[in-house]
């Protein structure tokens, strides 16, 4: 996955930086299991599994930080 497609941290506003957070986390589980077949048939396994879904948001929720603080929590100077 040589694609640039993350040009900045910087949001308009809460809401995008949290979809940028989910972003994030999606593609970071692409990076670390790039065979679409394999990642579709684990799918089941993580899905319904409360550990995992939980474990999920967790990521989400640290690259939300990152994105947030990246964008100075949208206060405005």
């Amino acid at each position: 996955m040589a694609d640039t497609w993350l040009t900045s941290l910087i949001t308009e506003t809460p809401q995008e930086g949290f979809e940028l957070a989910i972003t994030l986390s999606r593609r970071g589980v692409k990076y670390t299991q790039p065979d679409t077949t394999v990642l579709h048939q684990l799918r089941p396994d993580y899905a319904n599994s409360a550990d995992s879904l939980t474990a999920a948001s967790q990521v989400i929720a640290i690259n939300f930080q990152t994105v947030a603080a990246a964008n100075n929590y949208w206060r405005k100077s």
